[in-house]
């Protein structure tokens, strides 16, 4: 009892560290390209078919919230922009950027997106990466550029790629507020 006791107040420490702005140690940054995503077989994906009204929003230049995991388990939250291909969702990226690492180490994502003209219509997915394609060319980066702005991607290079992601779990709603902020 007394040891199970002191694992705990060591544990409660670490987190009130934590809790205070101390630090984990920050991963180790891997130089060069990182090895494709094999199958670990802890889980298999149940892919769906994106549901009608999560596909709307998806179709849509509105602006999608990735989140990725760190090595630590710790969610990691990026804006991105996305393209469809059938039911898998697009994210292309540099293969040099966290988001890219993270997926790469744990295919685990959960997505977000608001109507830009209702942001009070939404949707949630959770899925998998299930393939990273090569995108020097920006192949399957312009046309989502070109949603979103009207023009090809500017940046093109050997580290271009893009991650396929199966939808496992996907829900929209609406809700009945409409967007008008007081003014201060």
């Amino acid at each position: 009892m007394l040891m199970a006791v002191s694992a705990m107040a060591q544990a409660r420490a670490g987190a009130d560290r934590l809790a205070f702005g101390a630090r984990p140690s920050p991963p180790v940054m891997l130089s060069g390209p990182l090895p494709p995503i094999r199958p670990t077989g802890k889980s298999k994906s149940m892919a769906i078919p994106i549901p009608g009204d999560v596909r709307q929003l998806l179709d849509s230049p509105n602006y999608v919230h990735l989140s990725t995991l760190r090595a630590d388990g710790s969610p990691r939250n990026w804006v991105v922009w996305v393209g469809l291909e059938d039911d898998h969702i697009l994210v292309c990226t540099s293969d040099a950027i966290w988001k890219a690492k993270d997926m790469r180490r744990d295919p685990r994502v959960a997505m977000s997106v608001a109507d830009m003209a209702n942001p009070y219509r939404m949707a949630a997915i959770q899925g998998r990466v299930v393939e990273v394609r090569p995108d020097e060319g920006c192949r399957y980066m312009d046309p989502i550029s070109v949603k979103y702005t009207g023009a090809p991607f500017p940046s093109r290079g050997p580290d271009r790629v893009c991650f396929v992601i199966a939808v496992e779990s996907a829900a929209a709603r609406a809700l009945g507020f409409v967007h008008s902020p007081a003014s201060y």
